[in-house]
């Protein structure tokens, strides 16, 4: 098994895709960020000075994906047909669970996109929340599924088809 982002020599490489089919592809990410159950409260009631916390940080996780491959110096620019970020309360793990799906028509996949996508929004609870609860843990950033191309279906926990 090799690098795909170094040439022969050793140096920083982006991947030619000139030459891969245009298939529909399709991945999703999650991450967690811990806290603390008055800062989940706080979160829910809407009682945050700055706002829908969760909608803001919805919103940075799409831009997020949008701009990948400028935070990401050998990402591709893609044209992303859908980006979804989803927020669930988890009281009992005293966590808010984030997830994204990327989605395109494309010749790479999506897979820096959905994890960016989730990184960002988790920095951003954190970010917002921080004056409140400046003990929160980002974790648990991860692919859980990727669709597409050659190499087909992959998911998380499942040996490869």
């Amino acid at each position: 098994m090799s690098l795909t982002h170094l040439n022969e020599a050793g140096e920083a490489n982006m991947v030619d895709v000139s030459e891969k089919s245009i298939s529909f592809r399709v991945a999703e990410a999650s991450g967690r960020v811990f806290m603390q159950p008055q800062t989940i409260e706080l979160i829910q009631n809407h009682g945050h000075k700055k706002g829908d916390v969760i909608q803001v940080a919805r919103i940075a996780g799409i831009q997020a994906a949008k701009k990948c491959s400028d935070l990401i110096p050998l990402c591709h620019p893609l044209m992303l047909s859908k980006v979804s970020v989803e927020f669930e309360i988890n009281a009992e793990e005293s966590c808010i669970d984030v997830s994204s799906v990327c989605k395109l028509s494309g010749q790479t996949g999506v897979e820096m996109e959905a994890l960016t996508a989730v990184s960002v929004a988790c920095l951003t609870l954190f970010d917002m929340c921080k004056a409140v609860d400046p003990d929160m843990v980002i974790s648990d950033i991860k692919v859980l599924t990727k669709q597409g191309g050659k190499s087909g279906h992959w998911q998380r926990g499942q040996e490869e088809k």
